[in-house]
């Protein structure tokens, strides 16, 4: 499958797993849009990657996925600026805080950021995608991740780095 005229969205684009889909992304020619929650690490992990690959149909857009009200401005900041979207990927996560953390929206830390955010995010671009069909949605996750305990999704009981 030929990536050009493809535009796709990657979440978690600053590091890692996600860094390195965006750069080969960007390789093949596909226009992608690089998620990250920090300006200025995303405008140089953009540089870099438009700087390895010659592509010049890369942008960032910054959102904290711990804040639901940026989820919202990042589906509607993609939305404004693009007609199409070819495949969401949903790669950004947190694992591993040592203690329990709540978000400004009153949610545990690592389910706002790993469960909801996507959903979200993936549920206020759904239109754009299926404009866009045959699009795709790719769920990253990790063998780290604990399942939902939906008995105590906010883990207020024996919480552990591991359970998040």
């Amino acid at each position: 499958m030929s990536l050009e005229a493809k535009t796709i969205l990657v979440t978690g684009a600053t590091d890692g797993l996600g860094k390195l889909v965006a750069l080969k992304l960007a390789e093949g020619g596909a226009r992608v849009l690089l998620h990250g929650r920090d300006q200025a690490k995303g405008e140089k992990v953009l540089a870099e990657v438009q700087a390895a690959t010659g592509n010049p149909n890369l942008e960032f857009y910054r959102a904290d996925l711990a804040v639901l009200s940026d989820v919202r401005d990042l589906a509607q900041a993609v939305t404004a600026k693009h007609s199409r979207l070819d495949v969401l990927i949903n790669n950004a996560g947190v694992l591993g805080r040592e203690t329990r953390q709540m978000t400004g929206d009153g949610m545990e830390l690592h389910f706002e950021v790993n469960y909801l955010a996507p959903f979200l995010l993936t549920e206020l671009l759904l239109p754009t995608l299926r404009a866009s069909a045959p699009a795709r949605i790719v769920n990253v996750s990790s063998g780290g991740q604990a399942a939902v305990d939906f008995d105590d999704v906010m883990l207020e009981t024996g919480y552990s780095a591991m359970r998040g």
